[in-house]
């Protein structure tokens, strides 16, 4: 018997599946096809929710995005905390670990698509933005921060270090890499008024840079 799902419920499920054959088998090496023997339906209904295997990668790239969005209005809602708190969490929450986002971000760059990087990295700037502001907004009633421009400011801050610390578009060595988390942090503390040295735990998130940067490293040291 045929089992009817809901439209929001169908879609995850077709997400899911791509997700985990996009990480498992690459994301050029999986067809729809691969897709729909996986979760198990006829291409009319894949086709009804997606129309091609790039708008899938699409979503998948989008839903992460949202997930890190939600994390950081809970944490910007967060009367407990101070802004500094709240903006190293925020960053906690949006760095791939090394499971799924991860491996979903180098399918990412290996697909090419720079329309798709693009929008994903714009995206990330548009939503962040505001609950960000938000954070920068109570760190200058808390003394923390002094800066007439709030919202611009973090707009610059998040357009420069998504395009400057994104590996899928400029493949830094690790000295380069290191020279680059420095100079942000500093731009970072001179732009919001803070005091110097107060956004060190930036320094040492950025520093760490990502995955092919680490290896990098440790193969210098061979």
């Amino acid at each position: 018997m045929r089992i009817s799902k809901k439209p929001e419920e169908r879609r995850n499920e077709i997400l899911d599946a791509a997700e985990m054959l996009f990480t498992t088998q690459g994301y050029s090496n999986t067809t729809v096809n691969d897709i729909l023997n996986k979760v198990g339906i006829a291409k009319g209904t894949f086709y009804y929710y997606f129309q091609s295997k790039e708008e899938v990668m699409d979503a998948i790239v989008m839903r992460f995005i949202d997930l890190g969005v939600q994390a950081a209005k809970q944490i910007a809602a967060n009367p407990d905390l101070q802004a500094h708190e709240k903006i190293f969490q925020i960053l906690m929450a949006q760095k791939p670990d090394a499971g799924r986002k991860e491996q979903m971000i180098e399918q990412l760059h290996e697909v090419n698509n720079a329309e798709m990087h693009q929008k994903s990295l714009v995206e990330t700037i548009l939503q962040l933005t505001p609950v960000l502001t938000e954070v920068i907004e109570q760190g200058i009633a808390e003394g923390a921060f002094r800066t007439p421009y709030p919202k611009e400011t973090v707009e610059f801050l998040l357009v420069s270090s998504q395009f400057l610390f994104d590996e899928g578009i400029f493949d830094w060595s690790p000295e380069e890499w290191m020279q680059k988390a420095l100079a942000f942090t500093y731009v970072m503390e001179k732009t919001l008024g803070a005091e110097r040295g107060s956004f060190s735990y930036v320094l040492e998130m950025i520093g760490q840079g990502p995955k092919n940067i680490r290896d990098k490293g440790a193969d210098s040291h061979e």
